[in-house]
């Protein structure tokens, strides 16, 4: 059976000031009026004009007795002219518990990634969440994320099966501590995508690729979904902490839920306008987790980060290879120092992510290295939330960048000095694993030295001496050589800031 849904433009003007719409509901008679039907299928086709809102709900009337809800989706891709978008859809699920913001009825998301899943009480697609399939009505979630000229134009099949459901497995987490080496430099990327999303490879690949990329640990975040939560903790062990997250994926940025509560889901469906944010970056922080706007000035559709930083405790300056979106988000980021020395506010410290999907993307370039008390999940975060880290393109490259005063004071990356305005400072970077690069020191004036090229060893010593009045603070990068003349190279690695000054 087919229903058509068409979604007229007449309709969009009547709802277009809301960021969802609701369809007609699809109703399932069977269940028990038929008890001897194994399979009831209905196929609902429709378009979208462009201009469409973000997120269109079809309602599905699920009758009791159902043990998998099977849903397919096909839409047209037409061709386009350059520099037109084409037509891309988003799909997701919600049960009977219903579709509030925040809610409870969320029970997966693939995105585009897939075009088919299913759910039964033993089992579910990865990015969907198994579970009992309880009668009432059930949502699908179809995004439009972007539509064509022409419109899109889609056809959804739902099958339900009639059977004994089965029964739902009790999720297993990955411990929180690791076997670590005390008060140590702990090596992690924090932003990885698995099957679980849009990613291709497993867990126990990405486990692999961790361990020989010299990671300490790493942190789950699958877009818009906590359904890989339950699907790690045969890959953890003394050598690998495992952390639980997402990369909460709007059509105004990403940011990624750090280091959350086992389980925990952060809705996505809002934007900057809204003025929705702030609620979900506090539960983000009540679930235990850092607040960090990832990739904040990459040049996808959706991936800019409009939300301000306000709410952030972390922001991922460096994203994956090198790119010029980089060099832009890592200025960003220290204008944003100088407005904080400026203003007296709370600094916002850097990391940097591999964001690996599948191959050849590598897992850990780049790394963020945190200085933490132990191998466990606070101490990484309390690490990460301080700012005792740098950043490194690979295991390779290590720093250990300090400030020192004339009378003993001592401090390190994200510390501070306690020194008198014009009191001699010494500034030292020692790095190993960054052959032919250059070390630069940069303050709140901008950068102040540049050393010589590091020997083929990679290994090297750079000092600069300064003042508290001079320098507000004083932050370590280190750079390959310029790839075009007149502008930087491309980061090797690059420190959080040392404070100078009472």
């Amino acid at each position: 059976m087919c229903e058509d849904h068409d979604i007229r433009r007449r309709a969009l003007f009547v709802t277009g000031a809301a960021a969802a719409l609701t369809l007609g509901s699809v109703s399932f008679a069977s269940g028990a009026t038929t008890p001897t039907a194994t399979q009831e299928k209905k196929t609902v086709r429709g378009t979208f004009p462009t201009g469409s809102p973000d997120f269109v709900y079809l309602p599905l009337d699920i009758p009791g007795g159902v043990s998998e809800i099977h849903v397919a989706y096909t839409y047209d891709k037409p061709a386009v002219p350059a520099g037109t978008q084409g037509n891309a859809l988003d799909i997701g699920i919600f049960d009977e518990r219903g579709t509030d913001l925040g809610g409870r009825g969320f029970r997966g998301w693939s995105g585009g990634a897939r075009s088919e899943f299913f759910i039964r009480a033993d089992d579910a697609t990865p990015g969907y969440i198994p579970g009992p399939i309880r009668e009432g009505t059930w949502h699908i979630a179809l995004g439009p994320y972007t539509v064509a000229p022409q419109g899109l134009t889609y056809e959804v099949a739902i099958t339900l099966t009639y059977d004994e459901p089965g029964e739902t497995p009790k999720p297993v987490y990955p411990p929180e501590r690791a076997k670590g080496r005390g008060r140590a430099w702990y090596r992690g990327d924090c932003h990885l995508h698995s099957w679980y999303s849009d990613g291709r490879r497993t867990p126990a690949e990405i486990a692999a690729l961790a361990r020989a990329a010299g990671l300490d640990f790493i942190n789950t975040s699958e877009h818009n979904t906590h359904a890989a939560h339950a699907h790690w903790a045969d890959q953890a062990g003394d050598d690998l902490l495992i952390l639980l997250g997402e990369e909460v994926t709007t059509r105004n940025g990403h940011v990624v839920a750090l280091g959350t509560d086992p389980g925990t889901f952060v809705d996505w469906r809002y934007r900057a306008r809204d003025n929705r944010f702030g609620k979900y970056a506090r539960e983000i922080r009540r679930a235990g987790g850092l607040v960090v706007p990832a990739h904040p000035h990459a040049t996808c559709i959706g991936c800019n980060w409009k939300f301000g930083f306000g709410d952030a405790d972390v922001v991922e300056v460096w994203n994956g290879p090198y790119t010029p979106d980089d060099e832009v988000s890592l200025a960003d980021w220290d204008s944003m120092l100088v407005a904080s020395v400026r203003s007296g506010r709370a600094w916002i410290p850097a990391m940097g992510n591999s964001d690996a999907h599948r191959d050849p993307d590598p897992v850990g370039t780049p790394q963020t290295v945190v200085l933490a008390d132990d191998l466990t999940r606070e101490a990484i975060l309390d690490g990460l939330r301080a700012g005792r880290s740098y950043v490194a393109e690979s295991k390779s490259v290590s720093l250990a960048f300090t400030a020192s005063g004339s009378r003993g004071e001592h401090a390190g990356i994200g510390e501070r000095l306690p020194v008198d305005p014009d009191a001699p400072v010494t500034v030292r970077l020692e790095v190993t694993g960054a052959p032919g690069c250059t070390v630069r020191f940069v303050t709140d004036q901008g950068g102040l030295f540049t050393s010589p090229a590091l020997p083929a060893s990679g290994s090297g010593t750079a000092e600069w001496r300064t003042t508290a009045s001079y320098a507000a603070y004083v932050r370590a990068e280190v750079r390959h050589a310029p790839v075009v003349t007149g502008l930087p190279g491309p980061l090797a690695a690059f420190t959080n800031p040392v404070f100078l000054g009472r």
